[in-house]
């Protein structure tokens, strides 16, 4: 297949891109290079069966230059912004970067008649709510910008499979974790006991619970989907679950620091718009035929000892 992906340079888009073209396809990347990962990419360049462009996803113009030079059979969207709290203090990220690159690309797909796209999307779009997450949950309000962009961009996705006849694959990442980090628990876990390996600031009161999943599973669950008509919706995600707390000591037990001072800035979310808690019900990927290869507890120390 000729495949897009929008955000390939980003943590995430790396493993995709290295996993895509172990499997044949020719792959585009398209990426603004906000959190750098160009470097990542450099062993594929001059490949003829890899292409990088360094743009905004919001440039049509742009896009409509892209999509003429390549016929897509699918587009792999994960351009966002996904430092969460620092969209946070700003709503304007998330609005162009996690919402107006999702309407840009359907944009382009419909102008250029490509049919296929894969939606990364996420666990904030059901807000705080501690049942079991289902697909077909309903009341969703989230409570961060990026959960509201990512929901919004779902129902843009919705909108544009039935007026142009897109097959779409949205699939709800949990908290993604591996090598190639570029922030998250683990990332600022490493870089704080780097400084200090004395004490730990550590957000919230270090209770917050959430699967955790290794960026190469997440890889797998995503070129296992199927793409039927119209819109087909799966959590992706692990059985287990790990607490921030469980994060540190993991963290401290990697670097091989011992007696480390924790301090807890308190309260039951880390900053404003974060869940504290959640689980997702995964029988639907899994009866698709995948299932997570790591737990939450081995993704984090996994990711750990490949970030050291």
């Amino acid at each position: 297949m000729n495949v897009l992906i929008a955000g390939g340079a980003g943590f995430i888009g790396c493993h995709l891109t290295d996993a895509l073209i172990d499997a044949g396809c020719k792959v585009v990347c398209a990426d603004i290079l906000r959190f750098g990962g160009r470097e990542k990419l450099e062993k594929y360049l001059g490949s003829a069966d890899f292409s990088f462009y360094e743009t905004d996803i919001c440039d049509e113009r742009r896009l409509d230059e892209i999509f003429a030079a390549h016929s897509f059979d699918r587009v792999y969207h994960l351009a966002a912004n996904s430092d969460i709290q620092k969209g946070g203090g700003d709503p304007s990220i998330d609005f162009h970067d996690t919402f107006l690159t999702t309407v840009s690309l359907l944009n382009a797909m419909r102008r250029h008649g490509a049919r296929e796209m894969l939606f990364a999307s996420t666990s904030a779009v059901y807000g705080d709510k501690r049942e079991l997450l289902k697909e077909d949950t309903g009341d969703l309000r989230p409570i961060s910008y990026y959960g509201a962009a990512k929901l919004a961009s779902e129902s843009f996705i919705s909108a544009y499979s039935a007026m142009n006849g897109l097959r779409a694959c949205v699939t709800r990442f949990p908290n993604v974790v591996g090598p190639g980090l570029t922030h998250g628990a683990v990332y600022d876990f490493i870089a704080k006991l780097r400084k200090d390996p004395a004490k730990l600031e550590i957000l919230g009161d270090g209770k917050q619970e959430k699967p955790y999943i290794y960026v190469s599973d997440l890889v797998d669950a995503m070129l296992s989907m199927n793409y039927p008509e119209g819109v087909t919706v799966c959590n992706a995600g692990v059985e287990t679950a790990t607490t921030v707390r469980r994060i540190a000591d993991i963290v401290c037990e990697e670097m091989g620091l011992d007696n480390v001072e924790y301090r807890f800035t308190g309260g039951a979310a880390g900053w404003p718009g974060d869940v504290p808690k959640f689980q997702y019900d995964l029988s639907k990927i899994h009866a698709l035929g995948w299932r997570a290869k790591h737990t939450s507890d081995e993704a984090v120390r996994l990711a750990a000892r490949l970030s050291l």
